[in-house]
């Protein structure tokens, strides 16, 4: 998958990493080879860490979503980590999508 998917300063990689308890996300500039912004169901400043699953995903992605305004970034390929399109990592895309970027 990530032969496929290369971030740049301009349009940075969106990965996600899902395990069966947390959720975890980053913008990553693959030409810098630097994280420029992350989030994940372990953030202490989250606030919402009951409920299920998709809906802590969705609050990781509202997460990563202003963190990215905050850096400047308008738009970032989604990389889903060879995940199906379905589930936590759909509700994360969805979110990140509501505040503003572009995936």
């Amino acid at each position: 998958m990530r032969q496929k998917v290369r971030g740049s300063a301009a349009r940075p990689r969106l990965a996600v990493y899902r395990s069966l308890t947390h959720i975890y996300a980053q913008l990553i500039d693959d030409d810098a080879q630097r994280t420029l912004a992350s989030a994940s169901s372990l953030d202490k400043k989250d606030g919402k860490k009951d409920g299920k699953k998709s809906e802590q995903a969705a609050a990781v992605g509202q997460a990563l979503g202003e963190r990215a305004k905050q850096a400047g970034i308008e738009e970032a390929v989604f990389d889903r980590g060879g995940y199906k399109y379905h589930g936590r990592v759909k509700a994360l895309a969805e979110a990140v999508r509501k505040t503003g970027v572009k995936v």
